[in-house]
């Protein structure tokens, strides 16, 4: 039976026929998320992110799929019980579109702290009127996880001259810029101290709906959350109702636990939310930037060489001296 390679993420020719090179004697299957839940079934090595089910556990019993490559950050698509008890080698795309994901984390703290959501709507009404805002510079910053993009973040805040701390499951390595670096275990601990608090971490069984009610109690009030992570991170009710308190003074989402946003979710109208489409990782040389990691990652399978974001499964994501950067 001949090896097959199955692609599924958007790509031209060039991509194709670059992936092409680095596998010779695989033959390569183009799908699309309408097709890859049964195109899945010919895949020795897969590489891309399936946004639709597919049936892991079938594919697992059928015991031909060796290696996923996948095109995303998060892994929650494909990381099922499975697959984690399975010996399939799992690399994620962590790091690979940190800088987008600085920028947008960027976009949405300035865009709050300068009141850009409040100033907008004054702008549309044709209203010229002098409000309170706040800075950025010398605030106490949080981050929750420091992955790919966690790491990345660090040296773009550290200009504003920010106090810096953060929390993951590797507190041994922590970044010069960091004042202090806790175990995950310890996030209350990090809220209570954060006017800001930023979550780029995954989404898995231990983080889901993680950041609710009592890290909102923790805050200090008035704090303020950006949220590039995963949607499902976060409690939305105990998010609306500690903006509605006004616990939190705003908060940034790129991210939110049902995509798209429900058109009646309050966030839609709260003075000081702002709401992006999940677009955090967008950018113009994206697929180009991914065909470039997949290509030396399967470089490096084929030929039996250390992997980059190769992902401890049962947490689910990779460790950080093994991390991609572009």
């Amino acid at each position: 039976m001949s090896k097959t390679l199955v692609v599924c993420y958007p790509t031209e020719s060039r991509h194709v026929e670059a992936i092409a090179r680095v596998a010779p004697g695989y033959e390569i299957l183009v799908a699309d998320q309408d097709t890859i839940p049964e195109k899945i079934f010919a895949a020795d090595i897969f590489v891309g992110h399936a946004k639709v089910p597919v049936n892991w556990d079938s594919v697992v019993a059928q015991g031909r799929l060796k290696f996923i490559q996948s095109s995303a950050a998060g892994l929650d698509h494909c990381l099922a019980p499975s697959v984690i008890d399975s010996p399939i080698v799992v690399c994620s795309a962590s790091g690979l579109f940190a800088d987008q994901v600085a920028e947008q984390t960027m976009a949405l703290l300035l865009g709050l702290l300068r009141g850009i959501p409040i100033f907008y709507r004054q702008q549309q009404r044709h209203e010229f009127i002098r409000r309170p805002t706040a800075d950025l510079h010398r605030k106490r910053v949080g981050i929750v996880g420091l992955g790919g993009n966690g790491r990345r973040l660090i040296p773009v805040l550290a200009p504003y001259r920010v106090t810096i701390r953060a929390t993951d499951y590797f507190p041994d390595q922590k970044p010069p810029e960091v004042e202090e670096l806790l175990p995950h275990t310890e996030l209350l601990t990090l809220a209570a101290w954060a006017e800001i608090l930023i979550l780029t971490l995954p989404l898995n069984a231990s983080t889901r709906g993680v950041i609710g009610q009592q890290v909102f109690d923790a805050m200090p009030h008035g704090g303020w959350l950006i949220n590039v992570a995963r949607g499902q991170c976060v409690d939305e009710v105990a998010l609306i109702k500690a903006l509605e308190s006004g616990k939190l003074a705003g908060a940034g989402v790129d991210v939110t636990a049902i995509e798209p946003l429900p058109k009646d979710s309050p966030l839609y109208d709260h003075p000081n939310v702002l709401i992006t489409p999940h677009v955090g990782a967008q950018s113009g040389p994206r697929y180009d930037d991914s065909t470039r990691l997949i290509c030396e990652n399967l470089r490096r399978y084929l030929g039996g060489e250390s992997l980059y974001n190769v992902v401890d499964k049962r947490l689910g994501f990779p460790h950080p001296s093994v991390l991609y950067s572009v």
